[in-house]
């Protein structure tokens, strides 16, 4: 696939000098956005790379950023925009050209392609200025605050959005913004990050939402359910009303993700609308997940989430939180690979990560926030794989000592027909547990504490491939060791209760024929 090049930021910082007449600069330098790699749904369909290996420009109007758009040979060739300053509407034109569509009202990405903007040197506001990306594709927006646009009032910009995408939109990776508002539709706001008319492939991570009475959808209304696969992780939606997100048809994967104050709801599922909650933490909210405003139902698969004083109104009509106790009544299969950090440590890694200005920092699983690495090409897409081929796991020997796992109990995520999480700790190689999808957890469990140091996988003949998975203290959501396949893996001594094998990525359909743990 298209990879994001990863570079420092410093490097972003070294292009030429502003021009005064225009607030534009040009740079021999090629560039990308200074990146961990482009994450969740905007790594399928080949990827999203925005304008990694063109030209680089600097602007500091929005005039300077039309202008750059307009000036490219194509609407598709690559640019890099590194934009500083504060951009508003007494900076911002219309410029016309053959390679672009552009407002006088916003920031306009449309019917183009290719284009990174990324907020350098003391930052970049977009002062009640909206970032609207129409009938575009491989687009990548980082580092910037957008703030108090307005669909009402005075002066108004984008409908009221942030961010808003609309009409065949294609692979867009929002990552490491802020999205503000102060307040509701009442005052004149209206969303910060929405999706409709056949928006797909997007990811949004390590981004600030806050202070809005909306914080985004997928689709505009129940009937419009062409969008979909996007991934919310490590985002931290602070004082919003609703619409955390609205998800009108299609698939979504939320994931290590800070809710706080959802007034009045959260995550609302409906229309069809397939949702996957994974290790969110949600905090002094109310019914933060269910059906809202509508019969139509939606539907969730949910796991390791923490709720934290989250409370729960009672079924009515078209009102259906999933709480007061959650579960699942759909399975979600994710495409790529993904490590979960522990629930209870996500309100700490996503305030040292999210938001514009934090260092592009992310976080590797560990619950503790890393730099970018300069040299770090992102993820590589694996290829397509066969899901029907079978894969003999072989012989695998266990280490010395007692298999703790037997006469332990099982419990787990979703199991497929016909299979039991007791058969991973029967001692039997004949039975085995599978995932009611690809993905999917399985956890041996005792009475009281127990020392465990490794654990070995056994597949069952016909098994797909597991092509990465997670071993989880289920006591605290700590990772005790994370890689791919079968076999026998061990970590430092650990005394838990619980522990869990977390598959996040296969080919086919894994068979779990034993968990075995072992003290040593």
């Amino acid at each position: 696939m298209r990879r994001a090049v990863a570079v420092r930021l410093s490097a972003l910082l070294a292009a030429g000098a502003l021009t005064a007449a225009t607030g534009v600069a040009l740079s021999t330098t090629t560039a990308s956005a200074a990146t961990g790699g482009v994450t969740g749904y905007a790594t399928q369909n080949g990827g999203t790379t925005g304008g990694a290996g063109g030209q680089t420009v600097r602007a500091t109007t929005g005039t300077a950023i039309h202008q750059a758009l307009c000036g490219r040979a194509s609407s598709s060739t690559p640019i890099t925009i590194q934009v500083e300053g504060t951009i508003n509407h007494g900076n911002t034109t219309k410029v016309s050209g053959s390679s672009c569509n552009t407002a006088a009202d916003k920031i306009e990405l449309k019917q183009i392609s290719n284009v990174t903007i990324v907020g350098v040197g003391s930052g970049a506001v977009f002062d009640q200025l909206g970032i609207h990306i129409r009938e575009a594709g491989n687009i990548v927006i980082q580092n910037v605050t957008v703030r108090n646009v307005k669909k009402s009032g005075s002066p108004t910009s984008n409908g009221g959005d942030a961010i808003g995408m609309e009409s065949d939109v294609r692979n867009v990776w929002v990552d490491h913004v802020t999205l503000e508002a102060s307040g509701g539709e009442s005052e004149g706001y209206d969303g910060l990050f929405d999706m409709k008319d056949n928006t797909q492939y997007v990811t949004l991570s390590y981004s600030v939402l806050r202070n809005s009475g909306r914080g985004g959808l997928i689709g505009s209304s129940e009937s419009d359910r062409s969008n979909g696969y996007v991934t919310f992780h490590h985002n931290l939606y602070e004082n919003i009303d609703s619409r955390a997100p609205l998800l009108r048809g299609g698939i979504a994967h939320m994931y290590n993700n800070h809710y706080k104050r959802l007034n009045d709801s959260g995550i609302n599922s409906r229309a069809g609308a397939r949702a996957k909650v994974d290790n969110n933490y949600f905090e002094d909210s109310k019914d933060v997940l269910g059906t809202f405003y509508t019969d139509e139902a939606g539907y969730w698969q949910v796991g390791g989430n923490v709720f934290d004083n989250v409370t729960w109104s009672s079924r009515s009509g078209d009102h259906n939180p999933a709480g007061p106790n959650p579960t699942s009544n759909t399975s979600v299969s994710i495409p790529y690979g993904f490590t979960l950090d522990g629930a209870n440590c996500v309100p700490s890694v996503v305030a040292q990560t999210a938001g514009a200005g934090k260092g592009l920092k992310v976080s590797d699983g560990s619950c503790t926030p890393q730099s970018p690495d300069p040299t770090d090409p992102g993820p590589t897409d694996p290829g397509p794989t066969d899901p029907g081929e079978p894969t003999d796991p072989g012989p695998t020997d266990p280490p010395a000592g007692t298999n703790l796992s037997l006469g332990a109990g099982a419990d787990g995520s979703s199991k497929a027909s016909g299979t039991s999480y007791g058969n991973v700790i029967d001692g039997s190689t004949s039975t085995y547990w599978s995932p009611s999808g690809s993905t999917g957890a399985v956890s041996v469990k005792w009475g009281s504490a127990t020392t465990v140091s490794k654990v070995n996988i056994r597949l069952a003949s016909g098994s797909g491939t597991i092509g990465a998975y997670r071993l989880l203290n289920h006591d605290t959501g700590a990772v005790l060791a994370s890689g791919s396949g079968a076999g026998t893996v061990g970590f430092s001594p650990v005394s838990l209760r619980k522990i869990t094998l977390e598959i996040t990525n296969a080919s086919g359909t894994p068979r779990i024929a034993e968990f075995e743990t072992y003290a040593s």
